[in-house]
């Protein structure tokens, strides 16, 4: 993505960087497993891939087909499946769903069916790509972490180099604090993105500009009972900040809870006349970096699903341009391999060893908006 203007209209740049893709034949192929709606593949396809999905949800299918240049298939991925003929395949990309008690590695075929990673461990084994990329919450790296270093040990006796840093979407341009895990599998040198907006992050009032603020039937405007609810919550957790959105800073991570549970905790718009509202399926988008022209299948609940869910769309870009960068360069010697993973290892240790702020209440926060 390229440096912007802070000033210029956030709606614009988004079509800019994210523009509908109509053909990409003869593109670097990119499977996208556990796909969702396609945030990631948006990114991906702006950069120049191109993509094959692959998601169970049939509406979230449905939105991929409606707006991608790629195709999704609707399946349940299980190790071993058969996702492509073509000979090729320069990338694996996905947001496979973990589940905690599971194994990696000799037991794959014993574990519990919801968790995604056997199936794109699995993948990787069977089509050897360049680059192997996931997203995770950051809870991963903590509650998880024994079953996070037994994906990297997987990935490793494949034969990659396993980077990964805690990405936040606002310094990519999303008008969103949006911490996440981001995961590398490679044979070739990678390089995460630099930020772009990490001093100078685009505002919830820049997101919604142009967006109609007028209360309509469409809205979902909170009743008395939930403003007293929420004013109790606020009191019982010594709440500093009211967790209404306020136009000039990022909004708050964008989930399915918030989006769209009773009392859309921390998205919510105070109105003039003091009153609370839930935000639309478009400012949701605009939060999650969905350009306007994109748009999502299936009924209310199962939208804010997909929107909440997805990986945004203009972090993705980030590492797709990286991505695309990287399966230019030659493959590394199985020496520097094994140098670049122990590095990782050190970094690991170094991480565990600082004190990020992270507990046991953002770890249940941060799980409830991904797994």
């Amino acid at each position: 993505m390229r440096q912007t203007d802070h000033n210029e209209d956030y709606v614009n740049l988004l079509n800019l960087e994210l523009p509908r893709v109509e053909h990409l034949s003869g593109h670097p192929l990119a499977l996208d497993l556990f796909a969702g709606c396609g945030g990631l593949a948006l990114g991906f396809e702006s950069a120049g891939f191109r993509t094959k999905a692959f998601e169970s949800d049939p509406d979230a299918c449905s939105t991929y087909n409606g707006n991608l240049a790629g195709r999704c298939n609707q399946v349940f991925l299980v190790p071993g499946a058969d996702l492509t003929d073509e000979k090729n395949v320069d990338l694996i990309i996905g947001g496979p769903p973990c589940q905690p008690f599971s194994v990696v590695g000799s037991q794959l075929g014993k574990r519990d069916r919801r968790d995604g990673f056997p199936a794109f461990i699995s993948a990787v084994e069977r089509y050897s790509p360049k680059l192997a990329v996931f997203e995770n919450v950051r809870g991963m790296l903590y509650r998880n972490k024994a079953y996070f270093s037994q994906v990297k040990a997987a990935l490793r006796d494949l034969g990659f180099a396993v980077s990964w840093r805690v990405l936040n979407a606002s310094h990519f341009g999303v008008p969103q604090n949006r911490e996440r895990l981001i995961v590398v599998a490679h044979k070739v040198e990678w390089r995460f993105p630099e930020p772009i907006t990490a001093h100078n992050p685009f505002v919830v009032g820049q997101a919604f500009w142009g967006l109609d603020d007028e209360v309509n039937n469409g809205h979902r405007i909170l009743t008395p009972s939930m403003d007293r609810y929420i004013a109790a919550y606020e009191a019982r957790s010594q709440c500093i900040n009211p967790r209404d959105l306020s136009p000039q800073r990022p909004s708050r991570t964008v989930t399915c809870r918030n989006l769209y549970g009773a009392t859309a905790d921390m998205l919510r718009i105070k109105l003039g006349d003091g009153r609370r509202r839930m935000l639309t399926e478009r400012e949701a988008a605009r939060l999650q970096s969905f350009p306007d022209w994109f748009v999502f299948s299936g009924p209310d609940s199962k939208r804010f699903d997909q929107i909440g869910n997805a990986v945004p769309p203009l972090l993705a870009k980030s590492l797709g341009v990286e991505a695309m960068k990287a399966i230019m360069r030659p493959t590394l010697p199985t020496k520097q391999i094994r140098e670049l993973n122990e590095l990782d290892e050190q970094f690991s240790l170094y991480w565990t060893a600082e004190d990020h702020g992270w507990n046991e209440k953002n770890q249940v926060a941060a799980d409830s908006g991904r797994n």
